[in-house]
């Protein structure tokens, strides 16, 4: 079964997934906001059988989560568990996005094309750091 990760942003939504074995996560869209997040959403889950949602949480460098883009993560989340009954985990996205700038950068992206990468390489990030993080979980209970 896929598992789809956001990065919520105050723009747009990155989006990406797993495979099905849930071993490599890959960047798939981003939600730009013209419909309804939550409704996108509904219809990659779909699309993509998912069951699982994980939504990158910022968290500040202490560990906490109470800025607005923490606040705007976790109502995003909500509203996913409630309108879909889906899974929904959230992870510490903590630098994602300037990874995911950094890497584009060394691959000599321009600036304005780095604006249609960086979310959904954002979102890559926080779900690759879920599923190794679950590997590893999984390897030490064995």
């Amino acid at each position: 079964m896929r598992i789809l990760a956001l990065d919520v942003g105050s723009v747009r939504i990155g989006v990406a997934i797993s495979d099905e074995d849930q071993i490599i996560a890959q960047p798939l869209s981003n939600i730009d906001g013209k419909k309804s997040p939550v409704q996108d959403v509904e219809e990659l889950c779909f699309k993509y059988s998912v069951k699982t949602v994980i939504i990158g949480l910022p968290l500040s460098m202490n560990g906490g989560d109470r800025g607005i883009s923490s606040r705007r993560a976790k109502a995003f989340g909500e509203a996913l568990k409630t309108r879909l009954g889906l899974e929904v985990i959230f992870f510490d996205e903590r630098f994602s996005t300037s990874e995911a700038n950094k890497a584009l950068i060394s691959a000599s992206v321009k600036r304005k094309k780095r604006k249609e990468f960086v979310d959904k390489i954002a979102a890559a990030l926080i779900l690759q750091g879920y599923l190794d993080q679950n590997k590893a979980s999984e390897f030490l209970l064995d």
